[in-house]
């Protein structure tokens, strides 16, 4: 059965880093976008950062530079890995596997918490 499981998340302080890792099971990665969305309290969930079908990367404006996206094809795992975190990273991520990269049409996981405090 499809899902994806997200782990890693945690408290830092600003400055520091996480890599946060989902395990997607019974996602084909060369037909999904597999990518990160985060949510903060009272705000909209925004996407971070994806990697398309074909191995393309992007990334929020916010975050380029301090993220990585990456993927294990051969594990099914997922990473982004967060440099220089700031206090507004602070946000509930999920991995998620949608039919166009940062779409509204896919599947997502339950969520990590990062907390980045200053």
């Amino acid at each position: 059965q499809e899902h994806l499981v997200e782990s890693g998340g945690g408290s830092v302080q600003a400055g520091g880093s996480l890599t946060l890792s989902c395990e997607y099971v019974g996602y084909i990665y060369n037909s999904y976008c597999l990518g990160w969305f985060r949510q903060a309290p009272g705000k909209e969930r925004e996407g971070v950062a994806a990697v398309d079908s074909d191995g393309t990367t992007s990334y929020k404006d916010s975050v380029k530079g301090r993220f990585t996206i990456s993927r294990d094809n051969a594990k099914n795992i997922l990473y982004l890995q967060m440099n220089s975190l700031k206090p507004e990273d602070t946000a509930m991520y999920y991995c998620a596997a949608t039919l166009v990269c940062y779409g509204d049409m896919g599947r997502w996981g339950q969520g990590t918490q990062v907390t980045v405090s200053s």
